[in-house]
């Protein structure tokens, strides 16, 4: 697998030189990665493994469940885990359920199953979408209280009747306008 990973390490990092890629570091641990990213990334890294190519080809560590493999181990090398990692090299039969949780993580952080739990993060979403609701509307009455003119009088009810009225008695649009819809001799809408 760490053969395969070699390609995709240089076509994702064109700027390599062939001397540079002449440098790599193979054991069980690690990915084959070119010296001069793995001596870039190891100061970020600590004594952590790189142990795959990652999500985009930096070798970063990050939860996700779409890509379950990160590039690097969550937790630094230690003694004991070391310890552990060569008596997994064994019979797992021999290791105990305690003994095989710490290796899962030294590897990972989560499980899918804690991946995949709800945050509760609507929790905040939805109070910052309900405030910047009541921001505006409390902006808005502001500005029809004291900074916008009052409404004219041609919004009212009872101005656009009267208004209607005077139309129909000086006939305007008798032939297909308002006036024509009006019966004179009744003194009602047709």
């Amino acid at each position: 697998m760490a053969g395969r990973l070699l390609p995709r390490a240089v076509r994702s990092l064109q700027t390599l030189t062939k001397g540079q890629l002449s440098a790599v570091r193979m054991d069980h641990h690690s990915a084959a990665l070119p010296a001069a990213i793995r001596d870039k990334q190891y100061p970020k890294l600590g004594n952590r493994d790189i142990v795959g190519f990652g999500w985009n080809g930096i070798p970063t560590y990050i939860d996700r469940p779409e890509f379950p493999c990160p590039a690097v181990r969550f937790r630094e090398n230690t003694p004991e885990i070391l310890a552990l990692r060569e008596k997994e090299k064994g019979d797992w039969n021999k290791l105990t359920v305690e003994e095989k949780k710490a290796l899962y993580r030294a590897s990972f952080r989560q499980t899918f199953a804690e991946v995949n739990a709800p945050t509760g993060e609507w929790k905040s979403v939805l109070s910052a979408i309900l405030l910047g609701l009541s921001v505006s509307a409390w902006f808005i009455m502001y500005l029809r209280k004291f900074v916008l003119s009052p409404l004219p009088e041609t919004i009212n009810r009872e101005w656009q009747e009267a208004q209607l009225e005077l139309m129909v008695k000086q006939r305007q649009g008798a032939v297909d306008g308002v006036a024509s819809k009006w019966d004179y001799e009744n003194n009602r809408w047709k």
